[in-house]
């Protein structure tokens, strides 16, 4: 049984009075029913990012390039506990591969490693979890689940944007942004529907301007991640050429055209 987080009860999350023979709920009761209610939906990290680590690429090479953000990373890790009971949370936005979802990942691990409850999902599946809250066979009724999204110390949701949009789908998603900023919870937010030149058009757009207006409070500033797709040029790098990649962010030499 987990001990007492405040040091009171014996971890049931009851404190029992020997006199009058009646139990009656710890301190640490609704932390308790708010981690049972989220523990059908905490995320797992994907493999391809279990490994993710400051020492490891690709997060030395966007160190590099991106120090800035790698320190208010840092930062954050650091004082993860402090941070998710603030209900701050983090946004990053930029092109495809340029190491939005790896730092997301990053924050969303040591989330986990410090015993906090995280959803993770891409906006696509979480979209589609709540369409089939209206099958006959679903777990979850769409106000449960949406309540249990809720309930997580930590939402990650990725490809924000990324969605047709819809009455239905703009509602939903409002609802969960909403509920998340009305109880003081987290979220962690990659996008690449924010631009320099922009700014959040596309996304208000997008998602509706009362989504982005709570985004904005909860994450603070966009942390912007520049480059180019560094997954695209790894994968088609043209046999013959130096086998030593660019440092992230770094152009490469001009390459011989593939043969049609």
């Amino acid at each position: 049984m987990a001990t007492c987080p405040d040091g009171r009860c014996d971890g049931s999350g009851f404190l029992y009075d020997e006199a009058a023979r009646r139990a009656r709920p710890c301190s640490c009761r609704p932390a308790r029913i708010a981690r049972k209610r989220a523990a059908a939906l905490e995320g797992r990290i994907p493999k391809r990012y279990r490994e993710v680590s400051f020492e490891r690429e690709p997060l030395i090479s966007i160190e590099r390039v991106l120090p800035h953000l790698i320190r208010d990373v840092r930062r954050y890790v650091r004082a993860i506990g402090e941070q998710l009971d603030a209900g701050r949370g983090m946004w990053f936005t930029g092109g495809v591969g340029t190491g939005k979802t790896t730092v997301a990942m990053l924050i969303s691990r040591a989330a986990m490693e410090a015993d906090r409850p995280v959803a993770i999902y891409s906006l696509p599946r979480l979209l589609a979890l709540l369409r089939n809250t209206y099958q006959d066979d679903a777990q979850f009724s769409l106000n449960e689940l949406i309540e249990r999204l809720s309930a997580v110390d930590l939402l990650h949701i990725d490809d924000v944007g990324a969605e047709q949009t819809s009455p239905w789908v703009l509602e939903q998603l409002y609802s969960i942004v909403n509920t998340r900023y009305e109880d003081g919870k987290a979220m962690l937010v990659t996008t690449n529907l924010i631009t320099r030149e922009e700014h959040d058009r596309p996304l208000r757009e997008q998602i509706g301007d009362r989504t982005v207006s709570r985004l904005w409070e909860m994450c603070g500033d966009p942390h912007f991640m520049d480059g180019d797709d560094q997954r695209l040029e790894i994968r088609y790098e043209p046999a013959g050429e130096s086998d030593a990649a660019p440092a992230y962010g770094e152009p490469r030499p001009p390459r011989t055209p593939f043969p049609s």
